[in-house]
């Protein structure tokens, strides 16, 4: 799968620095940057036929539909599109104008991930987001009118200035739209951010865990009551809706990221990564020199990732392939290490997968975090 970071947005979130002004110049530039690296890097990936494509980073914010056309038609001279391959764009519901989405609808983009983060307007003022509560809901309403009918939306839950009962309205708003899947998170607390110098003048509090917790658990309920299968901590969705540009990186198979900051896994043991600076990014590949730099992994941090992995998903840890994937002393040490948690009853194994059990799923990464190597 390719997945493209197209590093620009129009503004600046509570949890993100992430911020760039931006101009014709510079967008022509970094088209002919990004086209430059998928041509000198369109030997890594070892299957040549796309099952998924994704547009992220704010693109709309700074690519045209017209823009997002000729990438496509770049990416198809070297590679070959499965006839159901899953072409996902990330936008935010302001970027979605009809205008936007009318032109969209006549490309092959087939998937939207939309960064609603809450249908509440105090939640989105607390997080710095440029849209408000209308514009979530009216994005995902036009984007149906357009024929888009497979959309995920982004929701945060835990926020120290929400309560419950505006948690349950987000929620029934997201059964209201028809939205067929959902990518949730807590809040967390970002160095250098408005949200973290807000904390700490004491302007608002710091989210609690055990809020979270229970927002997190009353999500999983409500939504699974709903028809969704809650198939990734993080993740819920209706049959034949699940990602699978997602769901590639859960299982530890090869991806290739294109554009700054973007990283990439061949599916065994290098990773790489691209530099974040947009202008040594151009600089670089206008000298035919990729700006990435690349890490062999160990065994010890292959394992733990595929670990960590696996344990966050309904799927579970294949006890069958971590077996042949690693060495007879790592195997050892984490069937002793497994022992305690499966006697209290927080890891179970079911059809030789090894899985944490639902309850506990809101501690899934220290869970597996107990259980790595090194």
């Amino acid at each position: 799968m390719i997945y493209l970071h197209i590093p620009f947005c129009k503004q600046k979130c509570s949890y993100c620095n992430f911020h760039f002004s931006t101009s014709l110049n510079l967008k022509d530039e970094m088209l002919y940057a990004i086209k430059k690296e998928i041509f000198l890097r369109k030997n890594e990936l070892e299957n040549k036929t796309l099952k998924s494509l994704y547009f992220g980073g704010g693109t709309p914010s700074i690519l045209d539909v017209d823009d997002i056309k000729k990438l496509m038609d770049d990416i198809q001279k070297y590679f070959d599109f499965d006839d159901e391959i899953e072409i996902t764009l990330e936008a935010n519901p302001d970027d979605l104008t009809k205008n936007f989405l009318s032109q969209l609808s006549q490309t092959a983009v087939n998937r939207l991930s939309i960064g609603v983060q809450s249908f509440c307007d105090e939640d989105l003022k607390m997080m710095n987001r440029a849209h408000n509560a209308s514009q979530s809901e009216t994005s995902v309403k036009c984007s149906q009118d357009f024929g888009f009918q497979n959309i995920s939306i982004d929701l945060i839950y835990g926020s120290p200035i929400s309560d419950f009962k505006i948690w349950t309205k987000n929620l029934d708003k997201t059964i209201e739209l028809q939205v067929p899947h959902i990518s949730s998170y807590a809040l967390t607390i970002e160095p250098k951010t408005a949200l973290e110098n807000w904390i700490t003048k004491g302007k608002i509090p710091p989210p609690k865990e055990d809020e979270q917790s229970k927002e997190f658990y009353y999500m999983s309920d409500f939504l699974e009551k709903n028809g969704f299968l809650h198939y990734e901590i993080s993740n819920f969705g209706k049959p034949n809706f699940h990602s699978r540009h997602n769901s590639n990186y859960w299982k530890h198979r090869e991806y290739l990221g294109i554009g700054p900051s973007a990283h990439s896994f061949d599916g065994h043991k290098e990773r790489s990564w691209n530099i974040s600076n947009n202008s040594l990014y151009i600089k670089n590949l206008k000298q035919n020199i990729l700006p990435k730099e690349t890490e062999k992994l160990s065994e010890n941090q292959r394992f733990n990732e595929f670990l960590m992995l696996g344990l966050r998903t309904v799927w579970g840890v294949d006890l069958s392939e971590l077996n042949k994937k690693f060495s007879e002393p790592i195997v050892e040490k984490f069937n002793k290490n497994i022992r305690q948690k499966i006697s209290d009853g927080v890891l179970i194994i079911e059809n030789n997968h090894l899985k944490i059990s639902e309850k506990h799923w809101f501690f899934a990464d220290g869970i597996a975090a107990d259980l790595f190597v090194v």
